[in-house]
């Protein structure tokens, strides 16, 4: 389980509790508590969107040296 994932069941179970709470002031813990695995969540979501495209970037220059060294070989070898 991804943590976003885990985060998003931590939000649900406090939207849980909230919609169960008989007390205002533990219906206004349990919202505040959603909100914040909430905004757990967005943030490991955009994390992991973050890594990917960094990932992506590294391949792609990875892969450009490759190539220039490729050509840099061929160009010695004739």
């Amino acid at each position: 389980m991804k943590d976003r994932d885990l985060y998003l069941q931590r939000a649900a179970e406090a939207r849980s509790d909230a919609d169960a709470a008989s007390l205002e002031n533990v219906r206004e813990r349990c919202l505040r508590a959603e909100a914040a695995w909430q905004a757990m969540a967005d943030r490991a979501d955009r994390t992991d969107r973050m890594r990917a495209t960094l990932e992506a970037h590294k391949a792609a220059a990875a892969a450009e040296a490759e190539a220039a060294e490729a050509a840099e070989a061929q160009l010695a070898a004739e």
